[in-house]
């Protein structure tokens, strides 16, 4: 996307604090890139410390920067010598605990980022927001008397509505039960598409990211090593680290063959790519989950090594002949015990490979 175009740009973003002992400076987030299109979502995705959070602080005015830019509407906001206070920035922020007021009731809580407004259109403005989250038979409940979702809701109700240009979300989901999550984050996928409203989020669950986000930057050591959709990044991730990170896969060997197929012991595969020139080489092959498929009558076996029980299916790590281990997705009726062989085939359909 053309970043003239961009609600917001980030470009060669660089940020650095003090280290611990004081005699030097560490750096937490170096040449970062990225563009987010107004209406769009997008997410940080990465482990504890590679930098995302610093990322949303720089952005809210937070945190200073030291090189590059970060632009909103086309307009730097920070760079090493602007720097746009935060109350100048119309950006919104939800935070990992919600940070909701105690001692307001719902509509209060809403109210209390509309101070600019009449007191009579404070409560009509918070009222409507209320109606767009479903929560208008809440108005009078404290945050305590609600459930973590309904407290999530209020929390991003009250960042959409003084209608910031850019609402930031902090590990919205950290905080709640796994079986929520996944419901939540859809939910709020369509609060905010619903209202064209462009959003950050970080967070270290992928499936998370997945669920709400159009576009992913997978970050690590201050990096985005890849900005792209869900898809692109599950099937043509750019490189090992995020092939690995992405989905549950192993990489095993494989030798490319004379007509543009590569032999695994699995089987052959088609290379997406001419590797013509490259035959009799051997490079890895990204096998996950689902590529792997349960058949009774396959003569191809590989014994039950773990398994872990997910509701409509089981997550068995499994081990062929050679002592490979591979990962595969069987509906749960199939119940095999820890250490009997099991029939599979391959239905790899789309084949991600890295050379050396």
């Amino acid at each position: 996307m053309n970043s003239a175009h961009a609600l917001l740009s980030i470009k060669g973003l660089e940020i650095d604090y003090p280290s611990r002992d004081g005699q030097g400076r560490v750096t937490a987030v170096k040449d970062l890139k990225l563009d987010l299109a107004q209406g769009e979502i997008g997410c940080l995705l990465g482990s504890s410390g590679c930098g995302k959070s610093t990322v949303l602080r720089a952005i809210c005015g937070f945190e200073p920067v030291k090189a590059g830019e970060i632009l909103l509407r086309d307009q730097i906001v920070s760079s090493a010598s602007i720097h746009l206070p935060p109350n100048q920035r119309k950006v919104g922020m939800v935070f990992q605990d919600f940070a909701l007021f105690p001692h307001l009731n719902v509509l209060e809580n809403i109210a209390f980022g509309l101070q600019h407004l009449p007191s009579k259109q404070r409560s009509s403005v918070a009222l409507e927001w209320l109606k767009r989250v479903s929560l208008a038979d809440k108005a009078d409940a404290y945050p305590h008397e609600l459930s973590g979702g309904q407290q999530q809701r209020v929390a991003l109700a009250r960042a959409m509505a003084p209608e910031p240009d850019l609402i930031l979300l902090d590990e919205p989901f950290s905080s709640l039960d796994i079986e929520l999550r996944e419901r939540l984050a859809a939910e709020m996928r369509e609060i905010l598409k619903a209202n064209n409203i462009t959003a950050l989020l970080v967070t270290h669950d992928q499936f998370e990211a997945f669920a709400i986000a159009d576009k992913v930057g997978v970050m690590t050591d201050g990096k985005v090593l890849q900005w792209d959709s869900p898809y692109e990044l599950y099937h043509k991730p750019v490189n090992r680290y995020i092939a690995d990170f992405i989905g549950r896969g192993v990489f095993v060997k494989g030798i490319v063959q004379s007509n543009n197929k590569v032999h695994i012991e699995l089987g052959e595969l088609d290379l997406e790519e001419d590797r013509s020139k490259e035959v009799g080489k051997e490079i890895d092959v990204l096998l996950r989950a689902d590529d792997i498929q349960h058949d009774d009558n396959s003569t191809l076996l590989a014994e039950v090594v773990r398994k872990t029980f997910r509701g409509a299916d089981f997550l068995y790590t499994l081990k062929l002949a050679s002592g490979t281990e591979i990962f595969a997705f069987v509906p749960s009726h199939h119940d095999h015990a820890i250490g009997e062989k099991i029939g599979i085939h391959l239905v790899a359909d789309h084949v991600v490979t890295f050379s050396d």
